[in-house]
């Protein structure tokens, strides 16, 4: 690879071996407790200076993927991307039991739990509206929270729910739900048949940034699935951002 410098591209260089060295970490060609290439390495590959090459270390060690050693270098830390099963949360529990996303993540030896922040009636987003067919001015029931695993936060969700279908339920109420707010509906006779995810990386928006205490500037994964119940009928409309440096989404066709 040839070398590259500072007016070569639209990314300050520091970024550019953050994302180099941050790739390899995820991915496993740097494994725990490894050392990183060297600065003189760096130097060679990316044409950096030396505060360049310490500023993009400095990235990754608010990311939590190195540590320093004084006189030895830096090390890739003990770290990989958690991967997240979307097929496994769908459907509700039928027995009174807990919601699929906590009972999963506690078979693997996690502390999952959720803090719910918002339920309130609101307009949604345009995607949302358009997936439940409502007018510009018509509002949904919003439930928004933060599932955690062990002290870290790791999703802001928001659930929309059309509002023939909240009134009069448990949804409208400001409290956990057992099983999860999707048991309210499956009871009600509206079973999640069928559901249509779309997955993007984009910048995070302050309140999502914030939620989900990203330490740098990176993107994180922002999911976005329609519900699908009886008769095709769209039931939920959920908006899902994940941080895009410690989670992936692992899909079985």
């Amino acid at each position: 690879m040839a070398e590259q410098h500072e007016d070569e591209s639209v990314w300050p260089v520091q970024d550019q071996i953050a994302a180099h060295l941050r790739d390899g970490i995820l991915n496993g060609d740097f494994p725990p407790d490894s050392r990183l290439p060297s600065s003189r390495q760096l130097h060679e590959r990316f044409g950096a200076a030396a505060q360049t090459i310490k500023n993009a270390m400095s990235i990754l060690e608010r990311e939590g993927l190195v540590y320093t050693r004084r006189g030895a270098g830096v090390f890739a830390r003990q770290h990989r991307q958690r991967t997240m099963v979307p097929a496994s949360y769908k459907n509700p529990p039928t027995d009174g039991g807990k919601y699929q996303w906590l009972t999963v993540n506690e078979e693997k030896g996690e502390t999952p739990r959720s803090e719910l922040l918002t339920v309130e009636e609101t307009v949604p987003p345009a995607a949302v509206r358009e997936a439940f067919g409502l007018s510009g001015d018509e509002k949904a029931l919003l439930r928004r929270q933060i599932m955690h695993l062990g002290d870290q936060p790791c999703e802001l969700v928001e659930v929309y729910f059309p509002l023939d279908l909240a009134r009069g339920t448990p949804l409208m109420e400001h409290r956990k739900i057992k099983g999860g707010a999707g048991r309210i509906l499956l009871e009600a006779g509206f079973p999640p048949l069928r559901c249509v995810d779309k997955v993007a990386a984009r910048w995070p928006t302050p309140e999502q940034a914030k939620a989900l205490r990203m330490p740098t500037k990176l993107p994180v994964l922002r999911q976005f699935r329609v519900t699908y119940s009886v008769d095709d009928r769209p039931i939920e409309a959920s908006i899902m951002a994940k941080a895009g440096h410690l989670y992936e989404l692992e899909y079985d066709f």
